[in-house]
């Protein structure tokens, strides 16, 4: 039996329909370097969704796995109650120089929805603390996602994922998210002043005396289907939620680490939040860590006598788990001695530019988006009308499909393909890119 067959033997293989894998078998992958993949069999792939958005600095990257064999041979993992280890606390100075000035207490986990979970409880319970216990209600945006546990899942708003388990999530609280492609308000995301955060000042007036805390992806909504939305938007949220004693939790995830142009997409905005949420590029993608991160006032409710009941009861096994802040320092230093953000900034103009020569005039291409290297390219039936492909037709999946047997592997969201790729391509890598991905297109459309 080859390894294809075994897998389907045994694995249940996440966010899939079980069923496509008769058509399309899993592909095994051998070994990675850089930005590319190779199966078993010798054929090429250029990981242009960096594998779910972790891969941050390429495949193998030599510094990251010198750091990682080091630290093995010292120390594998610790239990961090109580203990410590010298990679946790210099990481933890490492992330203080880069992060919104004011966020300075870290909670380790293991990934991104558990860090989303112990930001949620962190807020919860912090309001009950400093003698607010009437919020207890969360507020999130339409079309957002953080993450697959029950209360990341309470505070995401795509029924994709959440619909079926509605009868066991939290009754959140869901504004109208910004949508610049398609604005009701007849504005363009680079010169609006944010008009549609009416609703957000709706939804605080109605429901922040019963809020403990709104969630946001900021300046990006990922799964959504890269939507893009301008800093103003964030900048607003941030001052109305001081305004009316609601924190600010940001999920950057997704966001961090230089994938949106800047280190942080809070750093457009000039903002510091209450609470963020960090996970995927913190160790290139190579091994599973999250933080959560807070400001003193925040951690300072918690600190008391132990009997008073006050401690935050929340753990993870392998919380601070020393290969991966190894791994993490590692992607720090490359970060820093190598230019990552500079280069990154270069080739993500030089992105747009071979994306919008190329693709902008086809007659399916409705908008091409971009915001650091992340690029959308949404499809739709009507460019004026803006109306996009019945889902029913998969063409996104169709084009995946295509684009596998070009060597190149996209994730599409829905009726929107996107890059999102390792900080470190080239140009000759986003033109080899390019070219298989407008050949997958034009095999479909």
């Amino acid at each position: 039996m080859d390894l294809a067959k075994k897998d389907l033997k045994y694995i249940w293989h996440p966010c899939s329909q079980m069923k496509d894998y008769e058509a399309l078998p899993p592909i095994i992958i051998d070994r990675g370097k850089g930005i590319y993949l190779y199966d078993v069999e010798g054929k090429e792939y250029i990981d242009i969704v960096s594998s779910w958005w972790c891969n941050l600095l390429g495949h193998c990257n030599e510094k990251i796995n010198d750091s990682i064999k080091k630290q093995l041979d010292k120390l594998e993992h610790v239990i961090f109650a109580n203990f410590s280890h010298g990679p946790a606390i210099s990481l933890c100075e490492e992330l203080s120089e880069i992060i919104p000035k004011g966020l300075t207490k870290f909670n380790f986990s293991d990934n991104g929805s558990a860090s989303v979970e112990c930001a949620l409880k962190m807020a919860f319970q912090y309001m009950h603390q400093t003698g607010k216990p009437r919020k207890k209600r969360f507020m999130c945006l339409s079309e957002g996602y953080h993450g697959e546990t029950i209360g990341a899942l309470s505070v995401g708003s795509m029924d994709l994922y959440a619909s079926i388990y509605k009868p066991m999530l939290m009754d959140t609280i869901h504004i109208e998210a910004p949508d610049c492609y398609r604005c009701s308000y007849g504005k363009c995301r680079n010169t609006c002043g944010a008009e549609c955060f009416e609703h957000a000042e709706k939804a605080l007036e109605q429901y922040a005396e019963e809020t403990c805390a709104i969630i946001i992806e900021p300046l990006l909504q990922g799964s959504a289907g890269m939507r893009i939305y301008p800093p103003i938007y964030l900048k607003k949220l941030d001052t109305l939620c001081k305004q009316y004693d609601v924190l600010l939790i940001v999920d950057e995830i997704a966001t961090g680490f230089g994938r949106t142009g800047k280190m942080f997409a809070c750093d457009y905005a000039q903002i510091t939040p209450d609470i963020m949420c960090l996970s995927k590029g913190l160790t290139g993608g190579y091994l599973p860590m999250a933080i959560t991160i807070t400001t003193n006032k925040i951690y300072d409710a918690f600190y008391a006598d132990y009997n008073e009941g006050k401690a935050f009861m929340h753990s993870h096994t392998y919380s601070g788990n020393p290969l991966g802040c190894s791994a993490a320092l590692a992607v720090q230093k490359v970060l820093k001695e190598d230019n990552v953000l500079e280069k990154a900034a270069i080739r993500g103009k030089y992105l747009h530019q071979k994306l919008w020569e190329n693709l902008m005039d086809h007659p399916y291409v409705g908008e091409i988006r971009n915001i650091g290297l992340i690029h959308a390219i949404e499809l739709v039936t009507d460019k004026k009308e803006k109306i996009g492909f019945d889902p029913r037709l998969r063409i996104g999946y169709q084009i995946y499909k295509s684009a596998l047997q070009e060597g190149l592997l996209l994730r599409p969201l829905g009726n929107v393909l996107y890059f999102n790729p390792p900080l470190i391509i080239n140009e000759d890598e986003i033109d080899k890119a390019v070219e298989r991905c407008m050949a997958a297109i034009r095999k479909i459309l």
